[in-house]
């Protein structure tokens, strides 16, 4: 006769394991149930990272909007493509022959560029690149971001010391930008949105107002990087410590703006933007500003347009004598800015990139290239849309079984630790900074991309969360290691203005609730 023993083990660990699912169940379905959110549509899928057996699903083969949880995907693919220790070089050729005893070049000098993101403009003093928590391109949208602490136009600099070393003393003919790596296109997130191959401190001029020692004195108004390119007019007027700061950049021309506001006793320097609409004539000025701060004269005037026109085919150009050259930093850092603070500009040049080397020069292009990249790393093609990089565009959809899918494969890819360091970790750094309390004690142990999309309804006067999402990875309080994406979609919030911002983010502290739900799981059976 069989012992009865394995029987009663087994209906004893059936009836464990269940109690422990309804209790998970009963956890995940409290959080749900949030009033402001109960009535959007959710995708919720957690597994094992190992086996890849699910703890807990809702909807997990239903497409959602991911907002900027569609950065996971791009820069996967980029990162398959490109590799983490690609380096962009950006060459300086001469058109035309340099005087040995003068050092006068008579002829053009060509920067050719090579979709450099950054140009060394967040590089830090090892060579890396620094990111604040708060990025200034969505400094128009709240009062907290911040610059960087390092040298907006470093690229620029190091170029024009290559010139100068060269023996070029000065330049007869013109400065031009050679921006024909691929097409010109637009961003489809917020924040900075003409995607060119050369960009400087991300197509943007820093506006910083620095309040004055007392109310009704004139606040400070100063400009990063200080150019010649625009112009504007400020007015921005210091008030009480207890009020709140207002400022607006308004566009009043070509080049020109205006700054009006007013920023409270003792509040640190508030940042606002002005894109400028022609990013290849700016890195040209700025260019011709670095050139002549090194002594070389350069008879053009600074402020003129680009004349990319009067250059001759790329493959000619390719060929011109090189007289300087910027090498970036690994790739690998520009995926960690871009997963850090959600970075659209940056993401959105990914598929333009991938296109190009492939031959190509179309964001279709690019995203076609993605797809086969992504389609590699066995996420299923009719689990996805994409209509740019960055997660703004209306065809971004995602699944989330195809979400935790990519995010097993890159798992076990050699390159996985440059995308799992680039991932913001949660109650610390990021766009996940803020997303649970300091003393939360799963604040460290959730590496994972954010994502938030809204819209306003002008019907009602309020703002639609389309969506707010969080994908990536979880170590619960034993040590086992999962793989989650939660989202949440078209959720109506009772806010409007810049209350919207403090909506949002309880729903990112909300997807906090729910990493912390998973955290304490270990009462699950172990697959």
């Amino acid at each position: 006769m069989r012992s009865a023993f394995p029987i009663a083990f087994l209906l004893t660990w059936l009836v464990s394991s269940t109690h422990a699912q309804d209790t998970l169940e009963s956890r995940v379905s409290a959080v749900l149930k949030n009033a402001e959110f109960q009535h959007g549509h959710w995708g919720i899928l957690v597994v094992d990272a190992k086996s890849g057996k699910p703890l807990f699903e809702r909807n997990p083969d239903e497409m959602f909007a991911p907002a900027s949880v569609t950065k996971l995907f791009t820069t996967a693919a980029a990162l398959s493509e490109l590799g983490a220790d690609y380096r962009f070089k950006t060459p300086v050729v001469r058109r035309g022959e340099v005087e040995t005893k003068t050092g006068v070049l008579r002829g053009d000098l060509i920067l050719i560029a090579q979709g450099d993101l950054s140009f060394g403009g967040r590089t830090g003093s090892e060579g890396n690149l620094v990111f604040e928590d708060g990025d200034h391109t969505y400094a128009n949208g709240n009062y907290t971001a911040s610059v960087v602490p390092t040298e907006p136009l470093a690229g620029l600099d190091h170029l024009a010391r290559e010139v100068q070393a060269s023996g070029i003393k000065e330049i007869t003919g013109d400065v031009i930008v050679d921006d024909r790596l691929f097409e010109l296109s637009q961003s489809t997130g917020s924040g900075p949105s003409h995607v060119s191959p050369i960009s400087i401190n991300d197509n943007v001029v820093d506006v910083v107002a620095i309040p004055g020692a007392k109310a009704g004195e004139p606040a400070a108004v100063k400009l990063v990087p200080e150019s010649a390119f625009v112009s504007f007019d400020a007015q921005v007027e210091t008030i009480g410590q207890d009020e709140k700061p207002s400022i607006s950049i308004q566009s009043v021309g070509p080049r020109r703006f205006a700054v009006r506001g007013k920023v409270p006793v003792g509040h640190k320097p508030v940042v606002k933007i002005y894109e400028v609409e022609e990013p290849a004539a700016f890195a040209r000025t700025l260019f011709i500003e670095r050139l002549r701060k090194h002594g070389i004269r350069v008879d053009s005037a600074s402020i003129g347009d680009n004349a990319h026109e009067r250059l001759p085919s790329r493959d000619e150009v390719a060929k011109l004598p090189r007289v300087a050259e910027y090498i970036s930093p690994p790739f690998r850092e520009y995926v960690r800015v871009i997963l850090k603070v959600s970075h659209n500009l940056h993401a959105s040049t990914l598929p333009l990139l991938l296109a190009v080397r492939h031959g190509e020069r179309t964001l279709a292009a690019g995203l076609k290239r993605e797809g086969d990249a992504l389609s590699a790393l066995g996420v299923d093609p009719k689990a996805v849309s994409f209509g740019g990089g960055a997660g703004g565009a209306r065809a971004d959809l995602v699944t989330p079984r195809a979400t935790v899918a990519l995010l097993r494969a890159m798992a076990g890819r050699a390159d996985f630790p440059a995308y799992d360091a680039a991932l913001p970790v949660l109650g610390r750094d990021g766009t996940l900074a803020k997303a649970v309390n300091p003393d939360s004690p799963a604040r460290g142990h959730v590496r994972a991309k954010t994502g938030t999309y809204w819209v306003t309804d002008l019907l009602n006067g309020k703002a639609i969360l389309t969506s707010k999402a969080l994908a990536g990875y979880l170590e619960t309080a034993s040590g086992r290691l999962l793989v989650f994406a939660f989202f949440v979609n078209n959720v109506s919030l009772d806010a409007k203005g810049d209350a919207v911002n403090e909506a949002t983010n309880a729903a990112g502290q909300l997807l906090g609730s729910l990493c912390e739900v998973f955290y304490a799981s270990d009462t699950e059976a172990k697959p």
